[in-house]
């Protein structure tokens, strides 16, 4: 072990790793960042990729460029030895397995998709938690498009391909209906207009109603929006099987489509599941206000993967970007044998895009909807993306898209 500085490894590359990242003391710390991913992922922007309204390198960070003296390893970490202080790896192209010793550890891996035990969800359907998803996503849609405009086709095989469905409605399922419909309309209809009255998106929620976390009036005109835009939207509908051609329902119906982007929810990773420590809900790590992990002495846990001991919030980008900060500014007054302070968490309102140059932004004080929360929605990923070089190229990418359209080639 280094005696000069402690050995600070970083499990995960996501909003709140990456702030940590960005603000521990590299002076006071040998920094070292294990994941399967070279980059940090502006996620709330992964939607608009999926389509062409942003492109992929516009909201992706190098992680080996966001500070100078850490180190970087691609890898996974599979398990992890706390009694030793130990971390079992495997790199990420050829699985060869290293050891990784440590002073503090902190875990900020994340959650996957969760599937709830629905048949054939992992087979069939389209998550979308990172980039590569969302080209996935983008390339079936072209590829539906270019299948049906085949000469003779059925019109039952056309109808299949051109169905496009969204099972979640929360913020992320939302968002990708609203980016399917605007391309749809504003860029497939110029190219394919003999296939506009085939194509259909559905939005598939178990619950009663949409953006449930949202205010109950917000999420009502996003409803009423959607209707009115030629979004079907199911509420209290269960899927029991997603097939390769189809989306079976709770109740035995069978519904043809070309694609299925599941957006259900979180769960555990196998990483997580297998940590031999007190648990909360969705097998998330509990810590206390300083994300130490309850029953252990050198072993944090930042983002959706932990939940504190006196507070459930919500798995999102501006909690564990938050959540990231502060443990970098508690480590770094430890180790400068200063006082440090408990998290406290600052509520900053959520915001959704629903299509067609209208959002929602439920603040606070404000509830707004509409062009101008779009305005204000557009205006605030633009303030949060990290470095000028996404802020410009993201400006960019929605100017060239609002000029010249979207793009719809395949490769």
């Amino acid at each position: 072990m280094n005696a000069i500085r402690p050995r600070l490894l970083i499990l995960g590359t996501g909003f709140a790793s990456f702030s940590l990242v960005k603000a521990i003391d590299v002076d006071s710390y040998e920094v070292i960042i294990v994941s399967p991913r070279n980059h940090f992922l502006f996620t709330p922007l992964l939607p608009s990729t999926t389509v062409g309204t942003i492109e992929f390198r516009s909201i992706i960070e190098p992680i080996r460029t966001a500070r100078r003296n850490i180190r970087f390893h691609q890898a996974r970490c599979v398990r992890l030895d706390l009694e030793n202080n130990i971390a079992h790896c495997e790199g990420f192209f050829r699985n060869t397995p290293f050891q990784l010793e440590y002073d503090l550890l902190v875990i900020g891996v994340g959650m996957v998709s969760n599937t709830f035990g629905v048949p054939g969800v992992d087979q069939h359907a389209f998550f979308m938690k990172e980039l590569a998803d969302a080209r996935a996503i983008r390339q079936r849609i072209i590829e539906c498009f270019e299948r049906a405009s085949k000469p003779k086709r059925d019109l039952d095989e056309v109808r299949m391909l051109l169905h496009f469905v969204v099972v979640g409605g929360g913020p992320t399922g939302v968002e990708f209906a609203a980016e399917m419909h605007d391309f749809a309309r504003q860029d497939l209809s110029r190219w394919f207009p003999d296939l506009m009255p085939y194509v259909k998106i559905t939005l598939l929620e178990a619950r009663n109603d949409i953006l449930s976390a949202f205010d109950v009036k917000l999420s009502k005109y996003a409803l009423r929006h959607f209707r009115r835009g030629g979004v079907h939207v199911r509420t209290g509908c269960q899927v029991a099987e997603v097939q390769e051609n189809a989306v079976v329902l709770n109740t035995g119906e069978n519904t043809p489509c070309g694609l299925v982007v599941w957006s259900t929810g979180i769960a555990a990773n196998d990483l997580v599941r297998s940590i031999d420590v007190p648990k909360g809900p969705l097998q998330r790590l509990v810590t206390d206000r300083d994300f130490l992990v309850v029953g252990t002495r050198n072993v944090y846990a930042i983002g959706d993967c932990s939940i504190l001991a006196d507070q459930d919030l919500p798995a999102t980008a501006q909690v564990a970007q938050q959540q990231g900060k502060h443990l970098a500014k508690h480590l770094n007054r430890k180790a400068r044998r200063m006082p440090t302070k408990p998290f406290r968490y600052r509520h900053m309102g959520m915001l959704a895009y629903i299509g067609e140059y209208r959002a929602l932004a439920d603040l606070k004080n404000v509830k707004g909807r509409g062009f101008t929360a779009w305005l204000f929605w557009r205006s605030a990923y633009v303030t949060k993306l990290i470095s000028m070089r996404n802020k410009i190229l993201v400006a960019q990418n929605w100017l060239t898209t609002f000029i010249f359209g979207r793009d719809i080639s395949r490769f």
